[in-house]
């Protein structure tokens, strides 16, 4: 086309392109349309050089067009399909899908979802990948395999861009159950180069990191993470295994992070006395945090500490926002602070901090549990009805679910729906001692006096050998008008530092009738909740 035009409009290609002469259209015609066809001939024989030699390289320069790169900025990673025979290794993949999303979370300028709303696709090969990622709501998702053959390792990585089913990246990563840690961050590596994504020097300085781990101290660790710690028996089996982890490898920080976790859940359970469990969790997150700052489940870990045992609110509040410094992309360290922020007033606060939550984890059922703390703590009856009877539809086993609905009906008035909601609590707590105060404090609120002091007496006979919340036989005592023995498991409950107190004192409707009294204030002083 453009020797055509040229032509047209009289230029001569012979020896290069010449000005227009009129007379030569006269004169010269003849040798005018010969040196047109040489010219022409010319530019044949240099496209067919370009096309079947690719001199210099330049048929690719004028010919290719790279695809434009899709723009990444959410992931899910899938769950790894373990590919060993053995079934047993199964856990091994689920850890594996556990630890790259840990560590893509890190990633500040990426949307990274949760593993509790990736792993309910584990085994799905119905779903085509696009619908999986509208699910989701994310740009691509990450897929593969991991083989385990003794201590040799080998994962398979592919991105694949949903919209399109375009696959961006094929990688495949070799070695031995030492390495483990460092090809989770080499994949995690590659991941960001290819989405382009901006590192922060702190996240290329951790990507860059190369940690070892001796094999059996990382099989043990992976064995107690993959245990059933729903109930006591669960964690202390677990507890043996991470201890035989640090035995083999005392410089494997998550084995400490997860033994301290541990501890603080046994608390949260009433399972063990604060002075017990206390110490050994500080002991061994502390120890976390001497091998790596970094770590942002230690500082979960170490923020649940500092609030419910140390009543150090302002530390506390510093630990977790480190930790979501460290690991923008954990949805749960947005949960916990959202629930530290209800639990002192902050409800705007703590709604947005739910909100990036539920993000971040948009399927599991926790978000409805979020916006539940936020209504118990702002003492929001109504909502708090509205919302668990969502959340009871939606998981009609969740204890708490029965038993925030049954706040929401003891704090508007209707204690016998409220009474029914405990009943159902307790019954589905396996003996959670919230559940059974709670019911008792109905009980007594509403003249059944007789049943509240039945599951207050047997509680005073268990506390005389085993570990029984003296803040929750308080809830009891007040419900039965008796406000000295009410305040004197209150202070109990101060002396041994319960957890009970920094989470229920502020906003429990249980203890209302004892707001009034000067010695309730003095409580709330000691207890040094931020204004």
């Amino acid at each position: 086309m453009f020797i055509e035009t040229m032509a047209r409009r009289g230029y001569r290609f012979v020896g290069g392109i010449a000005p227009p002469t009129r007379q030569a259209e006269t004169t010269e015609a003849p040798i005018k349309r010969w040196g047109l066809r040489i010219a022409v001939a010319a530019m044949l024989l240099v496209a067919v050089l370009l096309l079947t030699w690719d001199l210099g390289g330049l048929r690719s320069k004028l010919l290719s067009r790279p695809a434009a790169q899709p723009q990444i900025h959410s992931l899910a990673v899938l769950p790894l399909t373990n590919i060993c025979a053995d079934s047993a290794q199964e856990y091994f993949a689920d850890a594996m899908t556990e630890e790259l999303i840990g560590e893509l979370s890190r990633i500040g300028t990426l949307k990274i979802i949760s593993r509790t709303s990736v792993m309910q696709y584990k085994g799905e090969r119905n779903k085509p990948l696009p619908q999986i990622a509208r699910e989701l709501n994310v740009d691509a998702v990450i897929e593969g395999s991991v083989l385990r053959s003794g201590n040799q390792v080998r994962i398979t990585a592919h991105m694949i861009y949903a919209p399109t089913d375009q696959n961006l990246m094929t990688e495949i990563y070799e070695g031995d159950l030492g390495d483990v840690l460092k090809m989770q961050r080499e994949v995690a590596e590659s991941i960001t180069t290819k989405v382009r994504a901006k590192l922060t020097p702190e996240e290329q300085s951790r990507l860059h990191q190369t940690p070892k781990v001796d094999p059996e101290a990382y099989q043990a660790y992976e064995v107690a993470t993959r245990l059933d710690t729903n109930g006591y028996q669960g964690i202390r089996k677990a507890q043996s295994y991470l201890e035989k982890s640090i035995e083999k490898d005392p410089n494997f920080a998550p084995a400490y992070v997860w033994l301290a976790g541990s501890y603080v859940f046994f608390l949260a359970n009433r399972w063990q006395s604060p002075g017990e469990a206390y110490p050994l969790a500080k002991k061994f997150i502390h120890k976390a945090l001497e091998l790596g700052e970094r770590n942002c489940a230690a500082h979960q870990v170490l923020y649940e500490i500092t609030w419910r045992y140390d009543w150090d609110w302002q530390a506390s509040e510093k630990e977790i926002l480190r930790g979501v410094q460290l690991c923008p992309n954990e949805s749960a360290l947005y949960w916990h602070y959202g629930a530290y922020l209800a639990v002192n007033g902050r409800t705007a606060e703590a709604r947005s901090e739910m909100s990036k939550a539920r993000e971040l984890d948009p399927i599991k059922s926790e978000p409805l549990a979020g916006e539940a703390v936020i209504a118990y703590h702002s003492r929001d009856y109504k909502a708090l009805i509205e919302i668990d009877r969502a959340f009871v539809e939606e998981d009609p086993n969740n204890w708490l679910a029965h038993y925030w609905f049954g706040v929401g009906y003891e704090g508007s008035g209707q204690m016998l729906p409220a009474i029914l909601e405990y009943q159902k609590a307790a019954a589905l707590a396996a003996g959670d001692s919230d559940a059974i105060a709670a019911l008792a404090h109905a009980y007594a609120a509403s003249g059944k006096k007789i049943e509240a002091q039945k599951i207050l007496n047997e509680w005073l006979r268990q506390s005389e050998t085993g570990c029984v919340s003296p803040y929750m036989i308080a809830t009891i005592y007040a419900g039965l008008g008796n406000r000295d023995k009410a305040f004197e498991y209150l202070e109990k409950a101060y002396q041994e530092r319960s957890a009970d107190l920094s989470y229920f004192l502020r906003a429990d409707l249980r203890v209302d009738g004892l707001r009034s009294d000067p010695r309730f204030q003095n409580l709330m002083r000691r207890m040094n909740f931020p204004n």
